[in-house]
């Protein structure tokens, strides 16, 4: 892992790089205006797909007059790095995870509670509708605009040694979480050692030994092949974090009227595209883990849910977060 000299010197060399290529995240050249989208996800995963798809319709809808460029594959920095870029403007737009966001914007923290959503339709009707909105553009404070949400299915478990079907599994695990605070709390309320590790990293630190485990949706899990390393996936489910795409604001700030109409057209027909995708590559994935030699259960949740119902009261005297959590379980 980086330390925060060789972090602050990393996004130092990240800067001059991109103020080499452009002195911001949007440029315009001869009428045509050019955003650059950089993520960390490889350009195999169903989420980076949407986000090429985005770009094809953006590029249609503008008859061609503007377009977005994807980097992924951590070319432009982590999901850390590139929200810190979009906020001085230096980097158009990004796909995070939620948990990562909730470092910038902290009402997405409530994202990231365990077992928030009853049920997938109840997760798109929250993300899809009024809830979802007032977290989307209740970033721009902090300079970044939300664009969409794209669904990033239910993070479980995988281990190397043994299977998680029950809490007490998870006792003496170190488990790799985003650098999100609710995620290390829930690890906790578990009853493992939550060790945040950038995703790129996560591999090699499998296979020596730095962590016992980790937790994923399926694709992420199959496509990042640390089913290598982990042959035991415990579907418990624990979370639903869906994934953004956001804007910088200083960006978004320099299109026009009709530009930024047709960037959330686009933007919300790619979601739909995305549900989609994401449930083929998830049924892939687990056809795929299964004839690798990983061993799928599925643990009875309800030992996890009693585990973790005390940070829903954590959260009782953030009047913000507190009030999402009530709007989202009266969403019927």
């Amino acid at each position: 892992m980086k330390t925060p000299k060789q972090e602050h010197w990393h996004i130092l060399v990240l800067l001059g790089l991109l103020t080499c290529l452009t002195t911001s995240g949007c440029t315009r050249e001869s009428r045509l205006t050019v955003i650059k989208l950089g993520h960390g996800l490889d350009v195999t995963h169903s989420v980076h797909k949407a986000m090429v798809y985005l770009a094809e319709r953006v590029a249609e809808k503008s008859d061609g007059k503007m377009r977005i460029d994807i980097y992924p594959s951590e070319q432009l920095g982590s999901e850390r790095e590139c929200l810190e870029l979009l906020q001085i403007g230096s980097l158009g737009m990004t796909k995070v995870s939620t948990s990562v966001i909730e470092q910038f914007a902290p009402a997405f923290k409530v994202l990231g509670l365990p077992y928030l959503f009853r049920d997938k339709e109840h997760k798109f009707k929250v993300l899809e509708g009024e809830i979802g909105q007032r977290l989307l553009l209740g970033a721009e404070k902090y300079r970044l605009r939300g664009v969409t949400f794209y669904d990033a299915g239910s993070r479980s478990f995988y281990t190397m040694e043994k299977p998680v079907l029950t809490p007490e599994d998870l006792t003496g695990m170190k488990i790799r979480v985003q650098e999100s605070a609710t995620a290390m709390e829930m690890v906790r309320a578990l009853g493992g050692s939550p060790t945040p590790i950038a995703w790129g990293e996560l591999y090699t630190a499998l296979q020596q030994g730095v962590v016992d485990g980790a937790e994923n949706n399926p694709p992420s899990f199959y496509l990042s092949r640390h089913y290598e390393v982990c042959k035991y996936y415990a579907l418990d489910e624990h979370t639903s974090v869906p994934d953004v795409v956001l804007i910088s604001t200083v960006v978004w700030n320099r299109l026009s009227p009709g530009e930024k109409a047709l960037l959330m057209e686009a933007a919300a027909e790619s979601f739909e595209y995305q549900k989609v995708k994401w449930m083929e590559s998830t049924e892939e994935a687990l056809t795929g883990a299964v004839d690798a030699g990983v061993e799928i259960f599925y643990p009875d949740k309800s030992s996890f849910r009693e585990k973790v119902a005390g940070m829903y009261e954590a959260f009782r005297d953030n009047q913000e977060i507190y009030q999402l959590i009530q709007d989202i379980r009266a969403v019927e």
